[in-house]
């Protein structure tokens, strides 16, 4: 009976909201025309918002909301809902800045986008520190990194396939890494995890997957958007084996290495480049299993003292400090925002990827559609699709968040939800039932969004020099 008579609260309401958003002069990068894909065709960006003031709450549809967030989610709980016009529809202890778990993803993703842009592919370069005779090479192989968060096993493979078709079979040195060398999501003991990938030994589930792009045969062992078999984020649970009765296949082939680095002859020369996947779609599959890879991920974008400097440069001055960053990924007890600066940064970074001709859907999550945190929330009749959100949770911190937007039939609709001192499930359940009134209030339709099944590694470009 409540959901019932909510409902028609909500029908009798919406009306006024939407009206006036129809005549408001701006309606968002996310008001697009049915079936526009992600990329392309995106409208001109909105007026910075560094200057931009909040409007005053929209009366009948804000107090509706208002009386659902204290209901649904805790009077006690920070959630702030804006429309494209900056028309406040709900404000609840919105400048209460908390802990955001893994939204602080949020503004680690804009300052990549601004210091590297949509389309940057970060280069490890594989070279020869000694000449090469008989297919062995008399020095170490060098391995240059710019710390690419999404080098896996599948990647190592194609480099590996690449090093093999040049003839080389031997190191006779050792494996020598120099840069930010990221590998299977850590750090730590990445060269020797990356060497041991190029002795050929990694999952049989990756060889399948290379073996099948490559017309090997073999099952395509591929696992959601953007993740590769075999290569989940450090907290998923351990790859599981290969399907029974799938037909095992010849394992791949390897490098042998020496037992200790060796001073070779002459400068190194480049064998192999390999360059990741472009940084939209790399960002999109990382936020969506919210990998804590960010943390050096951020490194990229200058440190985390840069990414801060962004962010608060992104928000109305009154919001800058209710956002303090101790690291880009959402681990550090320091990190802090407020429900408002959440949505203030999730609107920067819909402008800044309509400036690309991109939306939210092409580096968060679509709930319902992408694998990761939001496939099996949000996903029922008229939910589907509908919300592009980022999720945060950090139990030992007491936080739970979401925050993201929609899309109303007469602008996309901002908003945060960060749930302080609440246990996770029921914290996911009052997020989830506060997004379900927004949705049916604001008659919202579903993004422009197709998902991307194709296996990450297939998204980078591997190059070969010529044959020794």
């Amino acid at each position: 009976m409540r959901g019932r008579a909510r409902f028609a609260r909500f029908a009798a309401t919406a009306s006024v909201l939407l009206a006036s958003l129809a005549a408001s002069p701006s309606a968002g990068p996310g008001a697009r025309r049915a079936g526009e894909g992600a990329r392309g065709g995106a409208p001109p960006p909105r007026s910075d918002t560094r200057s931009r003031t909040p409007a005053a709450p929209a009366s009948a549809l804000a107090r509706a909301l208002a009386e659902d967030a204290r209901t649904l989610v805790g009077a006690d709980q920070g959630v702030y809902v804006e429309a494209a016009d900056g028309t406040v529809l709900v404000a609840q202890a919105a400048s209460r800045a908390v802990h955001p778990a893994s939204v602080s993803k949020v503004p680690t993703t804009l300052a990549l986008l601004r210091a590297l842009g949509p389309d940057h592919r970060f280069e490890t370069r594989f070279s020869a520190a000694g000449w090469i005779e008989d297919g062995v090479l008399q020095g170490n192989l060098l391995v240059e990194a710019s710390g690419d968060p999404f080098f896996v096993d599948e990647n190592a493979l194609v480099v590996l396939l690449a090093l093999r078709e040049l003839g080389l079979e031997r190191v006779a040195g050792n494996l020598v890494a120099k840069g930010p060398l990221l590998f299977d999501w850590k750090r730590e003991a990445a060269a020797a995890r990356l060497r041991a990938a190029l002795e050929g030994r990694v999952p049989e589930s990756a060889w399948r997957a290379v073996r099948a792009h490559d017309g090997g045969g073999g099952d395509d062992a591929r696992d959601g958007v953007g993740r590769p078999s075999g290569a989940g984020r450090a907290s998923a649970a351990p790859q599981p084996p290969a399907k029974s009765g799938a037909p095992r296949v010849a394992g791949p082939p390897a490098l042998r290495f020496g037992r200790a680095a060796a001073s070779g002859a002459g400068p190194a020369r480049v064998l192999v480049t390999h360059r990741s996947q472009p940084l939209l779609p790399l960002v999109k599959a990382l936020n969506g299993y919210s990998n804590n890879i960010f943390a050096p991920f951020a490194d990229a974008a200058g440190g985390i003292g840069a990414v801060e400097r962004v962010a608060r440069a992104s928000v109305p001055a009154a919001f800058r400090g209710e956002i303090v960053l101790g690291d880009g990924a959402g681990a550090n007890p320091r990190n802090r925002l407020s429900p408002r600066a959440a949505v203030a940064l999730i609107r920067a970074l819909d402008e800044e990827l309509a400036r690309h001709g991109a939306s939210l859907a092409d580096v968060l999550p679509v709930a319902g559609v992408d694998e990761g945190t939001l496939r099996h929330r949000l996903d029922g009749p008229g939910e589907r699709a509908h919300v592009v959100a980022k999720t945060g949770t950090y139990g030992s911190y007491g936080a739970c968040a979401l925050a993201g937007a929609v899309r109303g039939r007469s602008g996309t609709v901002y908003f945060a939800i960060l749930n302080r001192g609440v246990a996770i499930d029921p914290a996911r359940r009052r997020q989830d039932a506060f997004v379900r009134a927004l949705l049916v209030a604001l008659d919202t339709e579903p993004w422009p969004y197709r998902r991307d099944d194709a296996p990450a590694f297939t998204r980078a470009e591997v190059r070969a020099a010529s044959a020794p």
